[in-house]
């Protein structure tokens, strides 16, 4: 039994369309001290792909419970669930920031990747797993594989958004 197609899959279009049959240059060119349009791509690769990794080796996790919210993740959680807005000056945390120089291909593969690895994810846990498997988000704590996928959304977006502002869109 298939479960319907996930808005992870339209990842790809968001994020990579307005990139396609552009020149590498622009991939890896940005404004000074901002991350460059692959760098972009690698940065949601890297935290589409840790956290498909991460479901993916607890899925015969004994059935989980959401651990309690601090005040700051209910915070972050309102901002970013409520508002889909990140608060500026929010550094990545380090396992999702991208090195100095990536290029295009290598973004790319990474990111089709991870989205890939979501589709798994979803074929493998839901809807069996959909509210006793937790990941823990660094800025908003516990979170389902609905959640994460949700979260894998607006991010990709706001996101996306930077990607068109640094190629002229």
């Amino acid at each position: 039994m298939t479960n319907a197609p996930t808005p992870i899959g339209e990842l790809p279009v968001l994020v990579l369309g307005p990139l396609r049959g552009r020149a590498a240059g622009e991939w890896e060119r940005g404004p000074a001290g901002k991350w460059t349009p692959a760098q972009i791509v690698e940065h949601l690769a890297l935290g589409l792909t840790l956290s498909a990794e991460t479901f993916l080796a607890r899925k015969n996790h004994a059935p989980m419970t959401r651990r309690a919210r601090t005040p700051a993740e209910k915070i972050a959680r309102l901002f970013i669930f409520g508002f889909r807005w990140f608060p500026p000056g929010r550094k990545a945390p380090e396992r999702t920031t991208p090195p100095p120089h990536i290029d295009r291909a290598a973004a790319e593969a990474h990111f089709l990747a991870g989205v890939e690895a979501w589709d798994q994810v979803d074929r493998t846990l839901l809807p069996e797993r959909r509210s006793n498997l937790f990941v823990k988000h660094p800025r908003m704590g516990d979170l389902t594989v609905e959640e994460w996928m949700r979260f894998h959304v607006i991010h990709a977006r706001h996101h996306a958004r930077q990607i068109r502002e640094r190629i002229g869109l």
